[in-house]
Protein backbone atom coordinates (compact mmCIF):
# COMPACT_ATOMS: atom_id res chain seq x y z
CA UNK A 1 0.00 0.00 0.00
CA UNK A 2 1.03 3.36 -0.60
CA UNK A 3 2.04 5.01 2.96
CA UNK A 4 -0.50 7.03 3.97
CA UNK A 5 -2.97 6.51 1.01
CA UNK A 6 -4.09 3.24 1.64
CA UNK A 7 -3.68 2.51 -1.69
CA UNK A 8 -1.51 -0.30 -3.36
CA UNK A 9 1.40 0.82 -5.39
CA UNK A 10 0.51 -1.79 -8.06
CA UNK A 11 -2.72 0.02 -9.45
CA UNK A 12 -2.93 3.50 -10.30
CA UNK A 13 -4.86 5.67 -7.90
CA UNK A 14 -7.74 6.49 -10.49
CA UNK A 15 -8.23 2.79 -11.53
CA UNK A 16 -8.81 2.25 -7.71
CA UNK A 17 -11.18 5.44 -7.25
CA UNK A 18 -13.06 4.08 -10.58
CA UNK A 19 -13.46 0.45 -8.42
CA UNK A 20 -14.68 2.43 -5.34
CA UNK A 21 -17.55 3.93 -7.49
CA UNK A 22 -18.10 0.74 -9.56
CA UNK A 23 -18.54 -1.32 -6.22
CA UNK A 24 -20.74 1.70 -4.74
CA UNK A 25 -22.82 1.41 -7.64
CA UNK A 26 -23.13 -2.33 -7.75
CA UNK A 27 -24.63 -2.59 -4.18
CA UNK A 28 -27.01 0.53 -4.54
CA UNK A 29 -30.19 -0.29 -2.72
CA UNK A 30 -33.66 1.77 -3.55
CA UNK A 31 -33.04 2.29 0.26
CA UNK A 32 -30.50 5.34 0.17
CA UNK A 33 -30.74 9.10 1.12
CA UNK A 34 -28.03 11.58 0.64
CA UNK A 35 -26.95 13.58 3.70
CA UNK A 36 -24.94 16.51 3.89
CA UNK A 37 -22.11 14.73 1.53
CA UNK A 38 -22.57 11.17 2.80
CA UNK A 39 -24.33 8.21 1.28
CA UNK A 40 -26.68 6.80 4.26
CA UNK A 41 -27.88 3.33 3.12
CA UNK A 42 -30.30 1.61 4.91
CA UNK A 43 -31.47 -1.50 3.43
CA UNK A 44 -32.77 -4.54 5.33
CA UNK A 45 -30.53 -7.20 3.58
CA UNK A 46 -27.28 -9.31 4.49
CA UNK A 47 -24.62 -6.71 2.82
CA UNK A 48 -23.37 -4.58 5.08
CA UNK A 49 -22.33 -1.79 1.50
CA UNK A 50 -26.00 -1.29 1.52
CA UNK A 51 -26.77 -0.71 5.32
CA UNK A 52 -24.23 1.88 6.31
CA UNK A 53 -22.75 5.24 5.90
CA UNK A 54 -20.61 6.06 3.28
CA UNK A 55 -18.90 9.14 4.19
CA UNK A 56 -18.22 10.18 -0.16
CA UNK A 57 -17.65 13.81 0.72
CA UNK A 58 -17.27 16.65 3.52
CA UNK A 59 -20.39 18.69 3.57
CA UNK A 60 -20.94 21.37 5.63
CA UNK A 61 -22.17 19.87 8.92
CA UNK A 62 -20.23 19.55 12.27
CA UNK A 63 -19.78 15.97 12.30
CA UNK A 64 -21.66 15.11 15.51
CA UNK A 65 -24.40 16.80 13.91
CA UNK A 66 -24.22 14.77 10.74
CA UNK A 67 -23.63 11.38 12.74
CA UNK A 68 -27.10 12.43 14.81
CA UNK A 69 -29.30 12.65 11.61
CA UNK A 70 -27.99 10.06 9.81
CA UNK A 71 -28.31 7.77 13.08
CA UNK A 72 -32.23 8.63 13.06
CA UNK A 73 -31.91 7.14 9.50
CA UNK A 74 -30.63 4.17 10.46
CA UNK A 75 -32.84 3.86 13.88
CA UNK A 76 -36.17 4.21 11.97
CA UNK A 77 -35.21 1.11 9.43
CA UNK A 78 -34.23 -0.91 13.09
CA UNK A 79 -30.64 -0.83 11.39
CA UNK A 80 -27.46 -0.60 13.63
CA UNK A 81 -25.22 2.40 13.25
CA UNK A 82 -22.45 1.43 10.40
CA UNK A 83 -20.04 4.15 9.02
CA UNK A 84 -17.79 2.54 5.93
CA UNK A 85 -14.50 3.42 6.41
CA UNK A 86 -12.40 3.47 2.77
CA UNK A 87 -9.13 5.30 1.82
CA UNK A 88 -11.23 7.68 -0.56
CA UNK A 89 -13.64 8.37 3.07
CA UNK A 90 -14.05 12.31 4.18
CA UNK A 91 -13.65 13.56 6.10
CA UNK A 92 -9.72 12.29 5.85
CA UNK A 93 -9.99 11.79 9.73
CA UNK A 94 -13.10 10.50 9.80
CA UNK A 95 -11.85 7.30 11.10
CA UNK A 96 -9.64 8.94 13.82
CA UNK A 97 -12.16 10.67 14.89
CA UNK A 98 -14.92 7.35 15.27
CA UNK A 99 -12.03 5.87 16.94
CA UNK A 100 -11.64 8.61 19.59
CA UNK A 101 -15.29 8.33 20.43
CA UNK A 102 -14.59 4.97 21.26
CA UNK A 103 -16.26 2.96 17.89
CA UNK A 104 -15.89 -0.37 17.64
CA UNK A 105 -13.32 -1.55 14.35
CA UNK A 106 -15.32 -4.76 12.42
CA UNK A 107 -14.78 -6.80 9.43
CA UNK A 108 -11.78 -5.87 7.47
CA UNK A 109 -12.27 -6.20 3.74
CA UNK A 110 -9.94 -6.16 1.04
CA UNK A 111 -10.79 -5.20 -2.76
CA UNK A 112 -8.84 -6.77 -4.73
CA UNK A 113 -8.17 -5.84 -8.21
CA UNK A 114 -6.95 -7.62 -11.72
CA UNK A 115 -5.57 -5.02 -14.10
CA UNK A 116 -5.65 -6.90 -17.59
CA UNK A 117 -8.13 -9.24 -18.43
CA UNK A 118 -6.38 -10.20 -20.87
CA UNK A 119 -4.35 -14.04 -19.58
CA UNK A 120 -7.32 -15.66 -18.58
CA UNK A 121 -8.10 -18.67 -19.70
CA UNK A 122 -11.13 -20.88 -19.73
CA UNK A 123 -11.12 -24.18 -17.83
CA UNK A 124 -13.40 -27.16 -18.70
CA UNK A 125 -15.93 -28.17 -15.93
CA UNK A 126 -15.45 -31.78 -14.26
CA UNK A 127 -17.61 -34.25 -16.22
CA UNK A 128 -21.30 -34.44 -14.73
CA UNK A 129 -21.70 -30.97 -14.09
CA UNK A 130 -23.03 -27.91 -16.60
CA UNK A 131 -23.38 -24.53 -16.23
CA UNK A 132 -26.97 -22.52 -16.01
CA UNK A 133 -27.56 -19.14 -16.57
CA UNK A 134 -29.76 -17.99 -12.92
CA UNK A 135 -32.57 -15.50 -12.91
CA UNK A 136 -31.45 -12.74 -10.60
CA UNK A 137 -34.74 -13.18 -8.14
CA UNK A 138 -33.68 -17.41 -8.37
CA UNK A 139 -29.81 -16.49 -7.89
CA UNK A 140 -30.95 -14.65 -4.52
CA UNK A 141 -33.16 -17.34 -3.35
CA UNK A 142 -30.41 -19.85 -3.96
CA UNK A 143 -26.89 -17.99 -2.59
CA UNK A 144 -29.04 -17.43 0.56
CA UNK A 145 -30.22 -21.04 1.11
CA UNK A 146 -26.45 -21.57 0.65
CA UNK A 147 -25.50 -18.55 3.85
CA UNK A 148 -28.16 -19.90 5.62
CA UNK A 149 -29.60 -16.57 5.34
CA UNK A 150 -33.13 -15.26 6.62
CA UNK A 151 -35.88 -15.02 4.41
CA UNK A 152 -36.04 -11.21 4.77
CA UNK A 153 -32.08 -10.76 4.07
CA UNK A 154 -32.90 -13.01 0.39
CA UNK A 155 -36.25 -10.78 -0.85
CA UNK A 156 -33.95 -7.71 0.53
CA UNK A 157 -30.89 -8.97 -2.05
CA UNK A 158 -33.66 -9.60 -4.60
CA UNK A 159 -34.70 -5.89 -4.76
CA UNK A 160 -31.70 -4.47 -4.89
CA UNK A 161 -29.99 -6.87 -8.05
CA UNK A 162 -33.50 -6.29 -9.77
CA UNK A 163 -33.49 -2.22 -8.78
CA UNK A 164 -29.85 -2.13 -9.28
CA UNK A 165 -28.49 0.64 -11.56
CA UNK A 166 -25.77 -1.64 -12.73
CA UNK A 167 -26.70 -5.07 -14.96
CA UNK A 168 -25.90 -8.41 -12.79
CA UNK A 169 -25.26 -11.68 -14.62
CA UNK A 170 -25.92 -14.77 -12.53
CA UNK A 171 -24.22 -18.07 -12.94
CA UNK A 172 -24.48 -21.49 -11.25
CA UNK A 173 -22.76 -25.41 -11.88
CA UNK A 174 -25.26 -28.14 -11.30
CA UNK A 175 -25.08 -31.43 -11.49
CA UNK A 176 -25.80 -32.79 -14.56
CA UNK A 177 -28.25 -35.40 -13.42
CA UNK A 178 -29.87 -34.13 -10.45
CA UNK A 179 -29.95 -30.62 -10.84
CA UNK A 180 -28.23 -30.14 -7.73
CA UNK A 181 -26.45 -26.26 -6.88
CA UNK A 182 -22.46 -26.82 -6.77
CA UNK A 183 -21.79 -23.20 -6.78
CA UNK A 184 -22.47 -20.07 -7.85
CA UNK A 185 -21.65 -16.60 -8.47
CA UNK A 186 -22.57 -13.23 -10.71
CA UNK A 187 -21.04 -10.25 -11.87
CA UNK A 188 -21.73 -6.62 -12.61
CA UNK A 189 -19.73 -4.91 -15.43
CA UNK A 190 -19.95 -1.00 -15.92
CA UNK A 191 -18.01 -0.05 -18.52
CA UNK A 192 -14.49 -1.65 -19.31
CA UNK A 193 -14.93 -2.96 -15.08
CA UNK A 194 -16.41 -5.82 -13.98
CA UNK A 195 -16.92 -6.68 -10.30
CA UNK A 196 -17.23 -10.48 -8.80
CA UNK A 197 -20.23 -11.17 -6.32
CA UNK A 198 -21.88 -13.37 -4.15
CA UNK A 199 -19.01 -15.94 -5.31
CA UNK A 200 -20.09 -19.48 -3.11
CA UNK A 201 -19.89 -23.44 -3.25
CA UNK A 202 -22.19 -25.30 -1.41
CA UNK A 203 -20.36 -27.16 1.41
CA UNK A 204 -20.28 -30.82 -0.24
CA UNK A 205 -18.18 -29.25 -3.63
CA UNK A 206 -15.73 -27.10 -1.56
CA UNK A 207 -11.80 -28.60 -2.32
CA UNK A 208 -12.97 -29.18 -5.91
CA UNK A 209 -11.68 -25.96 -8.14
CA UNK A 210 -15.12 -24.69 -8.62
CA UNK A 211 -14.83 -21.22 -7.30
CA UNK A 212 -11.65 -20.91 -9.54
CA UNK A 213 -13.31 -22.38 -12.87
CA UNK A 214 -16.88 -19.82 -11.62
CA UNK A 215 -14.78 -17.17 -11.67
CA UNK A 216 -13.06 -17.82 -14.41
CA UNK A 217 -16.00 -18.22 -16.33
CA UNK A 218 -17.57 -14.89 -14.72
CA UNK A 219 -14.49 -13.23 -16.30
CA UNK A 220 -14.64 -14.12 -19.99
CA UNK A 221 -18.20 -14.06 -20.09
CA UNK A 222 -17.42 -10.02 -19.19
CA UNK A 223 -14.42 -9.68 -21.22
CA UNK A 224 -16.57 -10.68 -24.32
CA UNK A 225 -19.18 -7.65 -23.30
CA UNK A 226 -15.82 -5.31 -23.50
CA UNK A 227 -14.92 -5.81 -19.93
CA UNK A 228 -10.70 -4.67 -19.03
CA UNK A 229 -10.23 -5.11 -15.64
CA UNK A 230 -11.61 -6.60 -13.00
CA UNK A 231 -12.49 -6.48 -9.25
CA UNK A 232 -13.91 -8.31 -6.21
CA UNK A 233 -14.28 -7.64 -2.17
CA UNK A 234 -13.34 -10.11 0.27
CA UNK A 235 -13.19 -10.67 3.93
CA UNK A 236 -9.59 -9.86 5.20
CA UNK A 237 -9.35 -13.31 6.93
CA UNK A 238 -10.85 -15.54 4.07
CA UNK A 239 -7.36 -16.93 3.19
CA UNK A 240 -8.85 -19.88 0.84
CA UNK A 241 -10.98 -17.25 -1.17
CA UNK A 242 -7.88 -14.97 -1.22
CA UNK A 243 -5.69 -17.70 -2.17
CA UNK A 244 -8.21 -18.33 -5.21
CA UNK A 245 -8.39 -15.35 -6.31
CA UNK A 246 -4.27 -14.36 -5.92
CA UNK A 247 -3.79 -17.63 -8.40
CA UNK A 248 -6.28 -15.88 -11.17
CA UNK A 249 -3.90 -12.70 -10.83
CA UNK A 250 -5.80 -10.78 -8.35
CA UNK A 251 -3.58 -8.21 -5.89
CA UNK A 252 -5.14 -6.21 -2.90
CA UNK A 253 -5.51 -2.57 -4.22
CA UNK A 254 -7.00 -1.33 -0.85
CA UNK A 255 -8.74 -2.15 2.04
CA UNK A 256 -11.92 -0.91 3.75
CA UNK A 257 -13.87 -1.44 7.24
CA UNK A 258 -16.77 -0.34 9.41
CA UNK A 259 -16.72 1.82 12.33
CA UNK A 260 -19.81 0.84 14.39
CA UNK A 261 -21.67 2.88 17.49
CA UNK A 262 -23.40 -0.75 18.53
CA UNK A 263 -20.72 -3.22 20.03
CA UNK A 264 -20.49 -6.32 17.88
Amino acid sequence: MKAGSGLAPAFSARLLSRIEDAGLNASAPPQQRWLDGWLVRFSPGKAKRARCINALAPGRLPLDEKLALAARVLAEAGLPMLVRITPFSEPGRLDALLEARRWPRIDDTRVMALAALDGVEPEALPAGLVWQPMALQAFAQAVGQLRGSPLAQSQAHAERLALSPVPFRALAIRGQADGALWACGQFAREADLVGLYDIFTAEFARGQGLARRLCVRLLLDARSEGARCAYLQVEGHNQAARSVYRRLGFADGYAYHYRTANRP
